[in-house]
């Protein structure tokens, strides 16, 4: 019966390693590109900074921080989202 308890005991430890790696992992994975971001829309600018799994997603995560800073309400945010950004820069890590 020892032994039975004690094989369960190593299975769950086992799994737990193996579940925290792959959390670890997937979370490296998921920043792998970084970008600056800079966006102009009704005369002033702002850049920031963002990291996601894609460039596409750095991006458009980027865009939106700064979109939430120059636009007043929903609907100037939408509208600053669909305007293409004035530049932007991979961040080196």
């Amino acid at each position: 019966m020892a032994n039975k308890k004690t094989r369960v005991r190593m299975i769950m430890i086992v799994t737990g390693v193996a579940f925290i790696g792959l959390l670890v992992y997937l979370s490296a994975r998921q920043n792998q590109n970084q970008y600056e971001v800079c966006v102009t829309f009704k005369g002033a600018m702002h850049c920031s900074t963002a990291a996601g799994a894609t460039q596409t997603e750095a991006i458009r995560s980027a865009q939106g921080i700064d979109c939430a800073m120059l636009a007043n309400g929903r609907d100037e945010n939408m509208v600053c989202l669909d305007v293409p950004p004035t530049s932007t820069h991979p961040v080196n890590k």
